[in-house]
């Protein structure tokens, strides 16, 4: 009888890694934080109701929530779990997106704070922007100091007349010497009175085609003519802010990337915030597309033998669990060391139709009472997810600048036709 083959495959061994991964990071969380409760298996009635996508804090509640994020953000950098793919000499693990992942999964069931206000936009899009285009001592100030929640970033693109076309951005940059002034309007920022730095696009060649005259810079906040005015929105918080740049003098070392070559700058971001958004679905909103949750709503509502009701709820549940399955499937094809396709569009795409149909399935079985605030447990709630959904389909690529890349780049169909008046702008710009 032949002894056992001891010796490991590759696959083998990368799964005991990464068991061992797990473990250390189950000892890590068991050793500071609690198991949290199962929101879908919660009774009706029972627990926290809340459905808000979007902050509606008081200030001071608001600020404690940022303070607790910064600190459990530096209690995983200490730990080596805040920035499990970074490069070590930045202060990062050096391991895979499959750790990252991984180490994803396990946090998701513990009671932990909410590290959103620095993890989806600067750690999720501005980081790896830094990573990338940033000078060495640029990234070796800020990445540490980032990742170690001692910075918050921000994303200044958007504009009043750039939102999803982008390259039309207005934001002027003229170099003087060793320095360039920056003037211009950012609006709907997210975070931007949190932030210390930013990642701003301007127009610094206002005569070259629109996507070839842009710069990228690295803004520190409190430099200054930075001006941030929070936007109240109609969920009653204030996440997004218009900020307002007047003689801001940048030194030419915070320039991301070379003059005039910020869309590539723009578009590793961009790259990273699709990713991002397509794969979010946890927290309070994941609640939403339970199938627990909303048949117990159908039956607390006594809607549950409405056929087209119950036909609606059907065909949502498959839609998310397609969802989920592509976000599985993106995730296999990251562990296989293959960088995703278009997945994570088409789940950003995705996730915010779900949540919007979900919600407009909820007013339905509500009626009224999604809008009157009576006390009575899951109703009200709701109002904050339904005000939400219009910001849903436009964060992250409006749905249709995502359904046109999708369909010509990679589904090969042809572009939109130009018209002659389109055609002239291009032209002149």
């Amino acid at each position: 009888m032949q002894p056992p083959d001891t010796h490991d495959t590759p696959d083998t061994q990368d799964m005991r890694d990464l068991q061992a991964f797990a473990a250390e990071a189950r000892r890590f969380l068991d050793a500071r934080a609690v198991k949290a409760p199962d929101r879908a298996a919660v009774a009706w009635g029972e627990g926290d109701d809340s459905m808000a996508y979007f902050s509606s804090l008081p200030p001071d509640e608001e600020a404690e929530q940022v303070r607790l994020a910064r600190e459990w953000q530096r209690t995983r950098y200490e730990n080596g779990f805040g920035w499990i793919t970074g490069p070590p000499e930045y202060g990062g693990r050096g391991l895979t997106p499959v750790h990252d992942l991984l180490y994803d999964a396990v946090e998701s069931e513990y009671a932990v704070p909410d590290t959103g206000v620095l993890g989806v936009v600067g750690l999720g899009m501005i980081g790896p922007t830094i990573l990338a285009h940033a000078q060495p001592h640029i990234r070796e100030r800020w990445l540490p100091a980032m990742y170690r929640g001692d910075a918050i970033a921000c994303q200044l693109f958007s504009e009043p007349g750039a939102g999803s076309d982008l390259a039309s951005v207005a934001t002027r940059a003229v170099r003087e010497g060793d320095t360039w002034v920056l003037n211009g309007q950012k609006v709907w920022t997210s975070v931007a009175q949190h932030s210390e730095i930013g990642v701003a696009l301007t127009r610094t060649d206002p005569d070259a085609p629109k996507h070839r005259g842009i710069t990228a810079f690295l803004v520190p906040m409190d430099a200054p003519g930075v001006d941030v005015r929070p936007l109240r929105q109609m969920t009653g918080g204030a996440d997004f802010n218009e900020v307002f740049l007047t003689d801001v003098r940048i030194p030419d070392d915070h320039r991301l990337g070379e003059v005039d070559g910020g869309w590539t700058v723009a578009l590793t971001t961009l790259m990273n915030e699709r990713n991002t958004v397509g794969s979010e679905g946890a927290g309070p909103v994941a609640a939403a597309l339970s199938p627990e949750r909303l048949s117990a709503l159908m039956r607390a509502t006594w809607t549950w033998d409405d056929r087209a009701l119950r036909g609606r709820l059907a065909e949502l549940l498959v839609d998310a669990m397609a969802t989920g399955y592509l976000n599985d499937r993106a995730q296999r094809t990251l562990r296989a060391g293959i960088a995703p396709g278009p997945e994570r569009s088409v789940s950003k795409l995705m996730y915010g139709q779900n949540l919007t149909r979900a919600a407009h399935f909820v007013s339905d079985c509500l009626g009224p009472r999604i809008i009157a605030d009576t006390g009575r447990w899951g109703t009200y709630a709701w109002s904050e997810l339904l005000l939400a959904t219009p910001a849903l389909r436009i964060l992250g690529g409006t749905e249709e600048i995502m359904k046109n890349i999708l369909a010509e780049r990679v589904l090969g169909l042809p572009k939109e036709p130009v018209t002659p008046r389109a055609a002239a702008k291009e032209v002149r710009s």
